[in-house]
């Protein structure tokens, strides 16, 4: 039977990758070719404007077979989540779970958070249940327990109020801290939900009401309630879009307790406590495994997941110290000499790697850990349409900010082989003025070009 390259390299692309395994590795590969056509040259008939930094590499005791500006410090956006992927695994390993306990304490129940990162309203459902199924009398007595990790009021200070993206972190966390906001036509009929698959229960300690204001949101912060105003203007038609959560702890005790409360279980107003008590566990709920967690991670590119995957990681009390263990973890690897950390998901603008670094780190740790297998395949075609690149040829993490588009993982080689890969794209003035704003003006073209050059680079290598 006849194999076409094509189908060769997606067929190849679907086995699973062992830890120390790859595509093609084995005792008889073939010696890595030098690509066709220098990447360098593509880039200067692109014309980006900015930098580009790129860095191609076969195999990590050898020199890099392509490179460009490999070792300018650039700003790693989400690329920076493979890294977290790989510490978090190392440390914590791939069987990981996080659990979510109900605790009995006298008088009083608890929901204490484990700092799941993947909890959702349908997982707070099935625990209801459970603590229903268990007989348990109604609670004097209703508590929220999130210190299991740092309590912050957003990932990253400087960000619009309103970005989903950018929502508290605690040790209780819901629906990524997230809450679904619905409108009908100029605002009439606001609704406010904890969406999930099967169930999406009002939250009551969060509001939204339409404004006659100029700003599209408005945030202010009660001492037990969220109050968003949304501009009129901005509702002209029904629509929809995620909200921050900044008080989780409240966020996930009020629908916690309308759960219970469909079942029969009534519980009072859930207040936040800073002490967890000793007590008996009458119901709980494990996570996926941390592998399963890494995977939708790198693929929807969360980062609340990255910052509480590394939190846990470090055991450090806030992001920056969490980060500079990850960086003494990579140090302790011989790597990551080069690199600047200051968060793990990359939304920091002080976070700085370099293209060869991150190459040599793929290439070799990552490599090893089976990262691979966890990576997003052929993810320009998000952006460009199927088959950007050869179907199968590309594993890779994106990473953008304003101005900043990029792309790590691997292509496939002629001989067969993963080649470990970094391209790095910034126009560094255009991002620190638009740093955190929502869609400046040029970003979408910009970036658009960015990919572009991007697929033609990983055609040229692959």
């Amino acid at each position: 039977m006849m194999l076409s390259r094509r189908n060769l390299l997606a067929g190849l692309a679907a086995l699973p990758l062992a830890p120390g395994a790859g595509w093609g590795q084995g005792p008889d590969r073939r010696p890595p070719a030098r690509p066709a056509l220098s990447a360098g040259r593509i880039v200067a008939s692109a014309g980006l404007p900015g930098t580009v930094a790129f860095a191609l590499l076969d195999d990590p005791t050898r020199p890099l077979a392509d490179a460009a500006q490999a070792a300018a410090p650039m700003m790693p956006a989400s690329t920076l989540k493979a890294v977290t992927a790989l510490y978090a695994l190392s440390r914590l390993g791939p069987a990981h779970r996080f659990t979510t306990r109900i605790i009995r304490a006298g008088d009083m129940l608890v929901l204490a958070g484990g700092g799941d990162p993947v909890l959702s309203t349908d997982d707070l459902a099935t625990l209801a249940g459970e603590l229903v199924a268990t007989g348990q009398p109604a609670p004097a007595r209703f508590a929220v327990w999130g210190g299991a990790l740092p309590q912050l009021e957003e990932i990253a200070p400087g960000q619009a109020d309103h970005l989903a993206y950018n929502p508290a972190l605690s040790g209780i966390i819901l629906n990524f801290n997230r809450v679904h906001l619905g409108w009908r036509q100029g605002g009439a009929q606001m609704s406010i939900e904890a969406r999930g698959s099967a169930h999406s229960p009002r939250a009551y300690t969060i509001t939204a009401a339409p404004g006659d204001q100029s700003d599209l949101f408005t945030y202010r912060e009660g001492e037990d309630r969220e109050t968003w105003t949304v501009s009129r203007s901005a509702m002209s038609r029904p629509g929809s879009r995620w909200l921050p959560v900044r008080k989780p702890e409240l966020y996930a005790g009020d629908v916690f307790q309308t759960l219970c409360r469909a079942k029969g279980l009534v519980l009072p107003a859930p207040k936040v406590i800073g002490t967890l008590p000793q007590g008996q566990i009458v119901a709980s709920h494990s996570s996926p495994p941390l592998d399963r967690i890494l995977r939708d991670m790198l693929y929807f590119s969360t980062n609340l997941t990255a910052e509480v995957v590394g939190l846990h990681a470090s055991g450090a009390r806030d992001p920056a110290a969490s980060a500079q263990g990850m960086r003494a973890w990579l140090v302790a690897q011989g790597q990551g000499l080069d690199f600047t950390l200051a968060d793990h998901s990359g939304l920091s603008p002080a976070s700085r790697v370099t293209a060869q670094g991150m190459a040599r780190l793929l290439a070799g740790p990552g490599l090893a850990a089976g990262l691979p297998a966890l990576l997003k395949a052929d993810p320009l075609d998000d952006d460009l349409g199927q088959g950007a690149t050869a179907a199968g040829s590309v594993r890779a993490k994106t990473g953008t900010l304003n101005f900043v588009s990029n792309l790590a993982g691997y292509v496939m080689g002629p001989g067969g082989q993963p080649r470990a890969f970094a391209i790095l794209c910034a126009e560094p003035a255009r991002q620190a003025a638009t740093s955190g704003q929502e869609l400046p003006s040029g970003v979408l073209s910009w970036t658009r070009d960015a990919k572009r050059l991007q697929r033609d680079i990983l055609n040229g290598w692959g």
